[in-house]
């Protein structure tokens, strides 16, 4: 199992259960992401990734996305797409 990383979380909202993360390469629907940080390991999915509240395929390398999650993370977790 190979792990590239993709962005870090920005910010955790809460109320909706939704990460902030800010991409360093692009994340797609569909992809296996690995999200690690001090008290986070999490292995998910990508079911939907948000751009200013519209659903998008995709995500390039500058973008700051929104991004379900069945658990709290906190910022400065590292994502990461499992290959």
């Amino acid at each position: 199992m190979v792990e590239k990383e993709v962005g870090k979380v920005t910010h955790y909202f809460s109320h909706l259960g939704v990460a902030g993360i800010i991409l360093s390469d692009r994340l797609s629907v569909g992809d296996v992401i690995h999200i690690l940080g001090h008290t986070t390991d999490l292995t998910l999915t990508v079911e939907s990734i948000q751009i200013g509240h519209e659903s998008v395929a995709a995500a390039d390398a500058g973008a700051e996305i929104g991004l379900k999650v069945p658990e709290h993370v906190r910022e400065h977790d590292v994502v990461s797409i499992v290959e």
